[in-house]
């Protein structure tokens, strides 16, 4: 068997190593873009590991959770978007469930808890739509009767 046939043993990675090239990452703080609906979203002052030789850029679980949830909290202030706690308290103002409330919204249960919880953000359109429900009189009946 030829020397370039041979199989390599692997040696397992230590912690905060460069998956990579091996090299011990150090943990920084800078900017990093998060894509929402679309949109790239620059978060300032994210946590990550990088690799000091090839740039490699590693998150952890939590790092990689709080990234999400500032990155959709930038995109919703950019937009002018009702908050997650807004959306929850529209639907609890009406006393419906998230899965009635989807409904009447066109949308899944799981959409409105992820929106709910910040996991994900409403569309602009979405967002007006929401609104309607929470500013003009009617506008809930309305999509019930759409709905029945």
């Amino acid at each position: 068997m030829k020397s370039k046939e041979k199989l390599q043993k692997s040696k397992p990675l230590l912690d905060n190593s460069c998956p990579s090239c091996g090299t011990l990452m150090r943990p920084t703080s800078k900017a990093l873009k998060f894509p929402v609906n679309g949109e790239e979203i620059l978060v300032p002052k994210s946590s990550h590991l990088r690799c000091p030789k090839c740039k490699e850029i590693l998150l952890r679980l939590d790092e990689a959770r709080k990234l999400r949830e500032r990155a959709h909290e930038l995109y919703r202030q950019k937009f002018g978007l009702l908050s997650a706690d807004d959306i929850q308290s529209l639907r609890e103002r009406h006393g419906l469930t998230q899965g009635e409330f989807g409904e009447l919204l066109g949308l899944g249960q799981n959409t409105l808890s992820r929106w709910e919880s910040g996991r994900n953000v409403q569309s602009l359109a979405m967002d007006y739509l929401l609104r309607l429900v929470r500013d003009v009189p009617g506008t809930l009946d309305y999509l019930k009767k759409l709905a029945a």
